[in-house]
């Protein structure tokens, strides 16, 4: 959601050079897998909520354009990161490479594996929004 504004208005692009890695999971994933593992008493330990598809932060952006349908012209070089947060553009400009290897170990399987799908779905939640 919070992503979801500057690039609808065509000003969203890649952190730095875009390489990092950037791990992400869909929020119904991460209540998923934590349900998932209440329920299974032999899962215990830590787990890496995250999706087992694998992007760097350049293709995050290319892929949240692409699926609201508009153009990536704009990168924040991470220079201006650097000025901006100081200490904590570590945090948009670090790379983590985490895999779910446990939970798939486990048997959970992914309503949401890849990032396509993912962003698509949070695009029919924005639409038809579930009322609580």
């Amino acid at each position: 959601p919070r992503l979801r504004l500057p690039f609808s208005m065509g000003l969203g692009g890649r952190l730095g050079n875009g390489r990092q890695w950037m791990p992400w999971i869909h929020l119904d994933d991460v209540v998923g897998l934590i349900d998932f593992l209440l329920h299974h008493a032999d899962c215990w330990g830590a787990f890496n909520a995250c999706a087992p598809d694998l992007v760097r932060n350049a293709d995050f952006a290319s892929t949240l354009a692409a699926t609201l349908r508009r153009p990536m012209f704009l990168s924040v070089p991470a220079w201006v990161l650097r000025m901006a947060l100081g200490e904590m553009s570590v945090l948009l400009l670090g790379s983590q490479r985490l895999q779910p290897r446990r939970a798939l170990e486990t048997g959970y399987r992914f309503r949401f594996p890849n990032l396509e799908e993912a962003l698509a779905g949070l695009l029919v939640q924005d639409k038809h929004p579930v009322t609580r």
